[in-house]
């Protein structure tokens, strides 16, 4: 039997197009990617979905899907505006959000709060920042325990403030006259900023090479020339596309290799 163009194209249609039906009708077939936690392999938690695997591309709904909290939980948590659905707001948004803030609230945060929200296992070993708003939530609705407790009381955030409850609370000294004539919304950097030498949302490229991180080794982690030294590192990755908690968890590591 011979096929001509016109019969060879039918039977291409069909197989194709009847695959993707017979596809989707045993759910086989998703045009959308699955924001499936993965689980706690071992021990009591054994199947459970693991917060630590809560990723920037996670919605408010994806972890409710995942977790049981309530998107409109994590909406009020984590001060979402309220002309956004609650359930569409992504969890790396937080960090675009809260950019001005002195420390980071982004995806970590998230991670924690629906860690002690659940009662599932996670890692303080960090330093992870919560809205003070949140704490509150977490202490009158989750059952903590004092060493929890201790430890969102050290890093809670009254949002506006750019103040951590356990930074220094006490008035800052006269600008010198150099940040006094710095231009309308250039940011300064403080000696103090330097000693800390932690990436942060304000850290600058020149901050990076000042600290003793190679232009070769930045390029290497941003996966691309580095731009003007004077920018900062996050508005860098906003205008890229790139996700700033993964950047700058490598970039701290380079960091701290040459720390003094």
């Amino acid at each position: 039997m011979r096929l001509t163009s016109k019969s060879l194209a039918v039977i291409i249609l069909v197989v194709l197009f009847g695959g993707i039906l017979f596809s989707s009708a045993m759910g086989w077939w998703q045009t959308e990617s699955s924001k499936e936690a993965a689980t706690f392999t071992e021990g009591e938690f054994a199947g459970m979905p693991n917060p630590a695997d809560i990723r920037g591309s996670y919605t408010f709904g994806d972890v409710e899907n995942n977790f049981g909290v309530p998107a409109e939980t994590l909406a009020k948590a984590f001060g979402a505006p309220p002309e956004i659905d609650p359930s569409a707001f992504k969890a790396k948004d937080l960090e675009t959000l809260y950019a001005d803030q002195e420390f980071e609230i982004g995806t970590a945060s998230i991670r924690l709060f629906v860690a002690l929200y659940t009662r599932l296992p996670y890692n303080l070993a960090e330093d992870v920042y919560l809205p003070k708003r949140a704490v509150e939530m977490l202490k009158s609705q989750a059952k903590l325990t004092n060493e929890q407790i201790a430890y969102l009381d050290a890093h809670a955030i009254a949002i506006g403030s750019a103040t951590a409850s356990n930074a220094d609370q006490t008035d800052p000294e006269p600008a010198s006259e150099s940040q006094a004539e710095a231009p309308a919304g250039e940011e300064t950097h403080t000696e103090a900023d330097a000693d800390e030498r932690v990436i942060k949302g304000k850290t600058t490229f020149k901050d990076l090479l000042d600290w003793g991180v190679s232009q070769e080794t930045i390029e290497m982690i941003i996966g691309g020339p580095m731009p003007n030294p004077l920018m900062n590192v996050k508005t860098h990755c906003d205008a890229q596309g790139l996700y700033f908690g993964d950047i700058k968890v490598n970039i701290q590591v380079e960091i701290d290799k040459v720390a003094p």
